[in-house]
């Protein structure tokens, strides 16, 4: 089941309304049969795997907090990251490692026989066990205490609206919202509704609508390519992702708010960042905040701190600086590996960890300028090394994503067009479009509900919500895979 379809359409309020009139007991039943039946839309034999990483945590947890001894302690601990991430390694990247083993036997000249694998990757997987494991890292670093009701915590596991692509949640965050329901509020369900609708919008008619774009730029012959076509479709294709992704998440706040249940936001409009750091403070906000939290501080020897805001460019002058860039990079190869098993992911991550290192060592030659200068000129250099990192996580090789930078490399090559003329203008349309809305949503907003009389407010937020409700009626029929749901 996917939310841009008419099943989930019917599923969600249907869920929503019990959800409201159920006694905690039911309600909880109702979540964690209800999540197990979504995710059965999809493939029902997977789905004693998820339950069997829900159940690997939750007695991890429960013997990690028995235990004083500290080396029973690790033996918990070691016992969850070993199961999540031997699962992990198994579903996504087994055929990465043997299909690279046997190019370096071809290499030396050895006839080296790989077994025929047909794996099929589980749905939500990368999510669902980032989740469990930062579960038993916080029982372990004592953030948490272990949470004994086992369906109390498989609802915090399988929660429908984020168990396929997230947010990425943490137990601290969710489990006491689940445990107890507040008061019925049709404000909170109608806010809810509201969310969804405008995360099918993003999804099914600005993303989907793109998508046939994109394709066909990203398969049109390199030769016929030229500079101004490359940055056109890597700004195209960082407009899909964000609007299919933000879609999604908008779609799981949604849907998780008509239960009365806040989601911590994933996106922050991160196209009008003005730095690296911004940027991940604003793009993918869990997930960023995840990678620190249990990755990139513990690999630079950082003490973690309990929280769960966004952003990777953290720094501090309490460690060498070798070992914050080795970290640095250590982690965003990592980073985008997780988002698939192929080296045009890891140049994605390490390009990013590239402008991070450059933002760190530089932006304090700009503390001199003015404020309105330095964001502005800022905005323009991240946006464009933004928008062109995505190449590599859309081509379809590392060969085909160096083809494609060679020619911004070449002079002559941004004297001419080689695609359609509307693709460029929808680009430049999406662009302003982003800044405006952005615009809308900080400025003119905020002024018209602090100044505009009470009807105004109304009048115009009806207005847009006919408006979306009848684009995505009218665009909801093809559906079509969110692109995170391949991670």
């Amino acid at each position: 089941m996917i939310f841009n379809s008419v099943t989930y359409l019917l599923f969600l309020p249907l869920v929503a309304l019990l959800y409201w009139v159920l006694p905690r007991q039911p309600r909880l039943w109702l979540l964690f049969l209800g999540s197990i039946s979504f995710y059965g839309f999809w493939r029902v034999e997977f789905i004693p795997l998820m339950l069997a990483s829900t159940l690997v945590d939750y007695l991890a947890g429960l013997y990690i907090y028995a235990h004083n001894e500290p080396w029973k302690r690790k033996l918990g601990l070691w016992f969850s990251l070993l199961t999540n991430l031997g699962l992990l390694f198994y579903f996504k990247y087994l055929f990465f490692v043997v299909d690279n083993l046997h190019d370096v036997f071809s290499w030396f000249g050895s006839d080296f026989h790989t077994p025929a694998l047909s794996i099929i990757l589980p749905l939500g997987i990368s999510f669902y066990t980032f989740q469990t494991i930062s579960y038993s890292v916080d029982v372990y670093r004592g953030f948490i205490k272990p949470e004994r009701h086992f369906v109390l915590y498989g609802c915090f596991v399988t929660f429908f609206p984020q168990l396929v692509a997230g947010p990425v949640l943490r137990a601290k965050e969710v489990i006491p919202q689940l445990d107890v329901r507040p008061s019925w509020s049709m404000d909170i369900f109608v806010s809810g509704i509201k969310r969804v609708l405008l995360g099918l919008f993003l999804k099914v008619v600005l993303a989907d609508n793109l998508a046939p774009l994109v394709d066909d730029g990203f398969a049109q012959p390199s030769a016929t390519l030229s500079a101004i076509d490359v940055l056109t479709l890597a700004y195209l294709f960082g407009f899909q992702i964000y609007f299919d992704f933000a879609g999604y998440s908008h779609i799981a706040i949604g849907s998780a708010r008509m239960m009365g249940i806040t989601f911590p936001e994933n996106f922050n409009f991160p196209y009008i960042a003005h730095s690296p750091k911004t940027f991940w403070k604003r793009w993918h906000i869990s997930l960023s905040s995840w990678i620190r939290d249990y990755l990139y501080f513990p690999l630079a020897r950082v003490v973690v701190q309990d929280r769960s805001t966004g952003g990777l460019a953290v720094t501090t002058d309490s460690l060498p600086s070798r070992n914050l860039y080795a970290s640095l990079f250590l982690t965003w190869a990592i980073m985008g590996l997780w988002h698939g098993a192929a080296w045009t992911f890891m140049v994605w991550g390490l390009l990013h960890a590239v402008w991070i290192a450059l933002y760190r060592l530089g932006h304090h030659l700009f503390d001199g300028w003015s404020m309105p200068l330095r964001h502005g000129l800022g905005w323009i250099i991240t946006l464009s090394l933004v928008m062109l990192s995505w190449i590599p996580f859309r081509a379809e090789s590392l060969a085909h994503t160096w083809t494609l930078y060679a020619h911004l490399l070449q002079p002559r090559d941004y004297l001419w067009l080689g695609m359609r003329e509307n693709t460029y203008l929808i680009a430049a349309l999406l662009l302003m479009g982003f800044l405006i809305s952005y615009a809308v949503y900080t400025v003119v907003w905020p002024y018209v509900l602090k100044h505009g009389r009470r009807v105004l407010p109304l009048m115009l937020e009806s207005l847009f919500l006919a408006v979306v409700m009848g684009l995505v009626f009218i665009f909801l029929r093809p559906i079509s895979q969110f692109i995170y749901f391949q991670f």
